[in-house]
């Protein structure tokens, strides 16, 4: 099956070098080996089927046409991380959220960090996350980012680092769940012979952080809310609320009463403590934010600054989802922590600041350029694989908005095998892993794996072509089989 696939000239995940595949792959690559490439492309098929019928689709507005309906592009072959690297990866996520957490406290309370001139005010309050209403209010337990998603990649030197901070309404994780329950069912002799760390407990995972939230019960009730049928993460949201045996409910289902939130029922109105919310910042409220928001609760930011309800993730944390915010990180870590960042960013330029945009102008035919408050793959430009007139579009927009762009090196991001067009073929990947911190803190094993399908893309985004795979965090016992084993395999 692999005998003639050819690795990037970067980092491939599989193999070291043409026909010499890494020892922790021997066991994986003896079971492809025996399945075939023909059986592979069957079961692929077979997968997409059991996705639809899952109902694991997303809604992609394109072609002039609302909410087009689409499964999320899933490719087979599994990515694996031995237990070992994880672990330190673990590590650096956890470092770097417990940073986040003490500046946006910060940012939103005394300004310390401003003050001894490590983050720039202005860059504060300029980001389009920033909101004025959250100074001077102390989330639940003391923490903001309860649910978060932060995007690692590999470099070409096979170095993990941070791409992207997710900290508002982190998506993906159902994906990542299915994933995992279709390799199980489609592709179950994958997994003989080695040991694979569980994700199925998840939902409970989550259900337990948004508990810890609602210091002030026992019993407290929890709902889930959403914008609607036609948010184009609404199977997510449906998913999960099914899964943490919660209710689903949209801001009409809610009302404030006496600085409470109640949900109406049959039985009548029933208090809320919890609110795991999946809609933005401006649409919670229309009392404090966009006062056309029809999605949320008039009255729940009142309630929610006298502590009588927990909102999941906190108001205000969209700040730290600013690209250009981001670049200040890995410097919150040794402000805050006194400690080095486990995990570096990937090297970052700030169109803010005349030096780095000087350099940025001049050479955008080799770098890539982020909006900083874009997501999904859009506003970027890749100046290797751009126009002139590309680039000088972007030339433009950063002379008019330099605070609106930053920019980074082109990374050859690591590669993985991937079923493309019916082929093996090396895609480039991403890897998201969903943080918990309510009381505890965890993480899940692995991740969700995005994957660039359209071949030579470095963009993995869904909505750019990108699909997903399952990720698998092994045993070093299994990273340690013979090398030699596995080559033989692949011949």
């Amino acid at each position: 099956m692999f005998t003639e696939y050819a690795p990037h000239h970067g980092y491939d995940e599989y193999f070291g070098a043409p026909a010499q595949p890494r020892p922790a792959l021997a066991p994986l690559l003896s079971s492809l080996g025996r399945m075939g490439l023909e059986q592979l492309n069957h079961n692929h098929a077979a997968a997409g089927m059991l996705l639809r019928r899952l109902g694991a689709t997303f809604r992609l507005n394109d072609s002039g046409r609302l909410g087009v309906e689409r499964i999320l592009p899933f490719d087979p072959l599994p990515r694996l991380i031995r237990a070992s690297e994880w672990a330190i990866l673990e590590k650096g996520l956890f470092q770097r959220l417990a940073a986040i957490d003490l500046f946006l406290a910060d940012a939103y309370g005394a300004g310390h960090i401003h003050a001894d001139g490590v983050v720039p005010r202005e860059d504060v309050v300029s980001s389009h996350g920033w909101r004025p209403q959250m100074q001077g209010i102390q989330p639940p337990l003391g923490r903001w980012c309860h649910i978060s998603g932060l995007d690692l990649v590999r470099d070409g030197e096979g170095t993990w680092r941070v791409l992207e901070d997710n900290l508002r309404c982190p998506s993906g994780v159902a994906y990542f769940l299915e994933n995992r329950r279709v390799m199980k069912r489609i592709f179950p002799s994958l997994f003989a012979g080695r040991t694979v760390q569980p994700i199925d407990n998840y939902a409970s995972h989550l259900l337990q952080t948004l508990s810890d939230l609602a210091t002030w019960t026992d019993n407290p009730k929890v709902v889930l809310l959403t914008p609607g049928v036609y948010n184009s993460a609404y199977f997510e949201h449906s998913y999960l609320a099914q899964q943490m045996g919660i209710q689903l409910v949209e801001g009409r289902d809610l009302v404030v009463e006496d600085r409470r939130v109640w949900m109406r029922s049959t039985a009548g109105l029933e208090p809320v403590d919890v609110i795991y919310r999946r809609i933005d910042d401006d649409f919670l409220d229309p009392n404090v934010f966009r006062k056309d928001s029809i999605l949320g609760v008039p009255g729940l930011m009142d309630a929610y600054a006298a502590g009588r309800v927990a909102i999941a993730n906190a108001p205000g944390t969209g700040v730290a989802d600013d690209k250009l915010i981001y670049a200040y990180v890995p410097e919150m870590i040794r402000y805050y922590l006194k400690e080095e960042p486990i995990i570096e960013n990937v090297p970052t330029y700030l169109c803010s600041r005349p030096e780095d945009r000087s350099y940025v102008l001049s050479h955008l035919h080799e770098l890539v350029v982020k909006s900083v408050a874009e997501a999904g793959g859009y506003g970027m430009l890749i100046g290797p694989h751009a126009s002139k007139e590309e680039i000088a579009i972007f030339a433009s927009k950063i002379e008019a908005d330099p605070r609106n762009f930053i920019a980074q090196p082109t990374l050859e991001l690591s590669t993985v095998p991937s079923l493309s067009e019916g082929e093996i073929y090396p895609c480039h990947v991403d890897l998201r892993p969903y943080a918990l911190r309510g009381k505890e803190d965890w993480v899940t094993p692995g991740g969700l794996t995005r994957v660039a399908l359209r071949r030579g893309s470095l963009v993995v985004n869904s909505s750019q072509g990108g699909g997903c795979k399952d990720t698998w965090i092994v045993d070093d016992s299994v990273a340690e089989m013979d090398h030699v084993t596995a080559a033989l395999e692949v011949e």
